[in-house]
Protein backbone atom coordinates (compact mmCIF):
# COMPACT_ATOMS: atom_id res chain seq x y z
CA UNK A 1 0.00 0.00 0.00
CA UNK A 2 1.53 3.53 -0.66
CA UNK A 3 1.66 6.40 1.42
CA UNK A 4 -0.01 9.97 0.02
CA UNK A 5 2.40 12.81 1.46
CA UNK A 6 2.03 16.34 0.62
CA UNK A 7 4.72 19.08 -0.19
CA UNK A 8 6.34 20.81 1.38
CA UNK A 9 7.75 18.45 3.33
CA UNK A 10 7.93 18.49 7.09
CA UNK A 11 10.46 16.95 9.11
CA UNK A 12 7.98 14.89 10.68
CA UNK A 13 6.55 13.51 7.18
CA UNK A 14 10.44 12.82 6.34
CA UNK A 15 10.95 10.53 9.40
CA UNK A 16 7.92 8.92 9.13
CA UNK A 17 9.29 7.31 6.09
CA UNK A 18 11.17 3.82 5.68
CA UNK A 19 13.23 2.29 3.37
CA UNK A 20 11.58 0.67 0.73
CA UNK A 21 8.13 2.53 1.55
CA UNK A 22 5.69 2.87 -1.73
CA UNK A 23 4.66 7.02 -1.96
CA UNK A 24 2.27 8.77 -4.49
CA UNK A 25 3.74 12.10 -3.83
CA UNK A 26 1.56 15.58 -4.44
CA UNK A 27 1.97 19.04 -4.67
CA UNK A 28 5.11 21.20 -5.69
CA UNK A 29 8.28 20.11 -6.63
CA UNK A 30 11.21 21.55 -8.64
CA UNK A 31 13.68 20.40 -11.32
CA UNK A 32 17.80 20.93 -11.04
CA UNK A 33 20.32 18.67 -12.57
CA UNK A 34 24.26 19.32 -11.84
CA UNK A 35 24.51 22.83 -13.72
CA UNK A 36 21.49 24.40 -11.74
CA UNK A 37 22.69 22.08 -8.36
CA UNK A 38 26.16 24.26 -8.84
CA UNK A 39 23.98 27.26 -9.26
CA UNK A 40 21.88 26.68 -6.17
CA UNK A 41 25.25 26.33 -3.81
CA UNK A 42 26.94 29.66 -5.35
CA UNK A 43 23.78 31.54 -4.70
CA UNK A 44 23.66 29.64 -1.07
CA UNK A 45 27.59 30.92 -1.05
CA UNK A 46 26.98 34.36 -1.74
CA UNK A 47 24.23 34.81 0.66
CA UNK A 48 21.63 35.70 -1.72
CA UNK A 49 17.85 34.82 -2.10
CA UNK A 50 17.32 31.31 -4.28
CA UNK A 51 14.96 31.46 -6.68
CA UNK A 52 12.07 29.13 -4.55
CA UNK A 53 12.34 28.36 -0.77
CA UNK A 54 14.32 25.53 0.13
CA UNK A 55 12.68 24.72 2.95
CA UNK A 56 11.11 21.75 3.37
CA UNK A 57 11.14 21.58 -0.40
CA UNK A 58 12.34 18.46 -2.85
CA UNK A 59 13.91 18.54 -5.85
CA UNK A 60 13.52 15.90 -9.17
CA UNK A 61 16.99 15.55 -10.50
CA UNK A 62 15.46 15.55 -14.33
CA UNK A 63 15.84 17.24 -17.88
CA UNK A 64 12.25 16.68 -19.33
CA UNK A 65 11.95 16.66 -23.07
CA UNK A 66 10.34 19.20 -24.70
CA UNK A 67 6.22 18.53 -24.39
CA UNK A 68 4.52 17.70 -27.48
CA UNK A 69 1.01 19.65 -28.41
CA UNK A 70 -0.94 19.81 -25.60
CA UNK A 71 0.95 18.49 -22.68
CA UNK A 72 2.30 19.77 -20.18
CA UNK A 73 5.64 18.08 -20.42
CA UNK A 74 7.37 15.89 -21.96
CA UNK A 75 8.75 12.82 -21.06
CA UNK A 76 10.56 13.35 -17.14
CA UNK A 77 12.29 10.56 -15.96
CA UNK A 78 15.22 10.33 -13.12
CA UNK A 79 18.57 10.83 -14.08
CA UNK A 80 21.33 9.41 -11.73
CA UNK A 81 21.61 10.82 -8.52
CA UNK A 82 25.39 10.45 -7.70
CA UNK A 83 26.14 13.71 -10.31
CA UNK A 84 24.61 15.85 -7.63
CA UNK A 85 26.36 14.51 -4.40
CA UNK A 86 28.95 17.26 -3.61
CA UNK A 87 26.18 19.93 -3.73
CA UNK A 88 23.32 17.71 -1.84
CA UNK A 89 24.57 18.23 1.54
CA UNK A 90 24.58 22.16 1.49
CA UNK A 91 21.57 22.37 -0.10
CA UNK A 92 20.08 19.84 3.02
CA UNK A 93 21.77 21.41 5.84
CA UNK A 94 19.87 24.69 3.78
CA UNK A 95 16.75 23.05 4.39
CA UNK A 96 15.81 20.70 1.58
CA UNK A 97 13.95 18.04 2.89
CA UNK A 98 13.57 15.52 -0.11
CA UNK A 99 15.30 14.22 -3.22
CA UNK A 100 14.04 12.71 -6.39
CA UNK A 101 16.29 10.39 -8.60
CA UNK A 102 17.66 7.07 -9.27
CA UNK A 103 20.83 5.02 -8.00
CA UNK A 104 22.45 4.96 -4.99
CA UNK A 105 23.81 8.41 -3.35
CA UNK A 106 27.54 8.51 -1.58
CA UNK A 107 28.17 7.98 2.12
CA UNK A 108 28.63 11.52 2.69
CA UNK A 109 24.71 12.42 1.16
CA UNK A 110 23.29 9.31 3.15
CA UNK A 111 24.87 10.64 6.17
CA UNK A 112 23.55 14.16 5.74
CA UNK A 113 19.94 13.09 4.67
CA UNK A 114 20.47 11.23 8.35
CA UNK A 115 21.41 14.47 10.42
CA UNK A 116 18.89 16.80 8.45
CA UNK A 117 15.60 14.54 8.76
CA UNK A 118 15.39 14.87 5.11
CA UNK A 119 14.27 11.48 2.59
CA UNK A 120 15.75 10.35 -0.82
CA UNK A 121 13.16 9.00 -2.99
CA UNK A 122 13.59 6.55 -6.41
CA UNK A 123 11.43 7.12 -9.49
CA UNK A 124 11.52 4.40 -11.89
CA UNK A 125 13.94 4.98 -14.68
CA UNK A 126 13.03 4.24 -18.04
CA UNK A 127 9.22 5.33 -17.34
CA UNK A 128 9.79 9.14 -18.22
CA UNK A 129 6.54 9.21 -20.32
CA UNK A 130 4.99 7.48 -17.98
CA UNK A 131 5.76 9.58 -15.19
CA UNK A 132 5.59 12.84 -17.16
CA UNK A 133 1.56 11.88 -17.08
CA UNK A 134 1.60 12.28 -13.15
CA UNK A 135 2.91 15.92 -13.99
CA UNK A 136 -0.20 18.72 -14.16
CA UNK A 137 1.93 22.04 -14.24
CA UNK A 138 5.30 22.99 -15.54
CA UNK A 139 6.86 26.24 -15.34
CA UNK A 140 10.55 27.77 -15.95
CA UNK A 141 11.34 29.96 -12.83
CA UNK A 142 15.04 30.26 -13.59
CA UNK A 143 18.36 29.37 -15.25
CA UNK A 144 17.05 29.29 -18.42
CA UNK A 145 19.97 29.14 -20.42
CA UNK A 146 20.15 25.50 -18.90
CA UNK A 147 17.79 25.10 -21.56
CA UNK A 148 16.31 21.71 -20.48
CA UNK A 149 18.01 21.52 -17.37
CA UNK A 150 16.52 24.96 -16.97
CA UNK A 151 14.80 25.43 -12.89
CA UNK A 152 10.98 24.40 -13.19
CA UNK A 153 8.51 24.60 -10.43
CA UNK A 154 6.55 21.27 -11.41
CA UNK A 155 2.90 20.36 -9.88
CA UNK A 156 2.81 16.67 -9.33
CA UNK A 157 -0.16 14.69 -8.14
CA UNK A 158 -0.02 11.20 -7.39
CA UNK A 159 3.77 10.80 -8.32
CA UNK A 160 4.94 7.08 -7.86
CA UNK A 161 8.25 6.84 -6.08
CA UNK A 162 9.86 4.48 -3.60
CA UNK A 163 11.63 5.51 -0.14
CA UNK A 164 15.78 5.02 -1.19
CA UNK A 165 17.03 6.38 1.37
CA UNK A 166 15.58 7.23 4.62
CA UNK A 167 15.82 9.58 7.82
CA UNK A 168 18.04 6.91 9.81
CA UNK A 169 20.45 6.22 7.19
CA UNK A 170 18.73 3.03 5.81
CA UNK A 171 19.88 2.68 2.62
CA UNK A 172 17.18 0.45 0.03
CA UNK A 173 20.32 0.19 -2.49
CA UNK A 174 22.34 -1.44 -0.13
CA UNK A 175 19.28 -3.41 1.74
CA UNK A 176 17.36 -5.16 -0.77
CA UNK A 177 20.26 -6.98 -2.39
CA UNK A 178 20.83 -8.64 0.69
CA UNK A 179 17.04 -9.14 1.71
CA UNK A 180 17.05 -11.04 -1.88
CA UNK A 181 20.14 -13.40 -0.99
CA UNK A 182 18.07 -13.79 2.23
CA UNK A 183 15.07 -14.81 0.16
CA UNK A 184 17.18 -17.10 -2.05
CA UNK A 185 18.86 -18.87 0.63
CA UNK A 186 15.48 -19.62 2.25
CA UNK A 187 13.90 -21.33 -0.57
Amino acid sequence: MEKRINTPLTEAVARSLKAGDRVLLSGTVYTSRDAGHKRLVETISKGEELPFELSGAVLFYVGPTPPRPGQVIGAAGPTTSYRMDPYTPILLENGLKGMIGKGSRSEEVVASIKKNGAVYFAAVGGAGALLSQRVIASEVIAYEDLGTEALRRLEVKEFPLFVAVDSEGRDLYLLGPDEYLQQQGEK
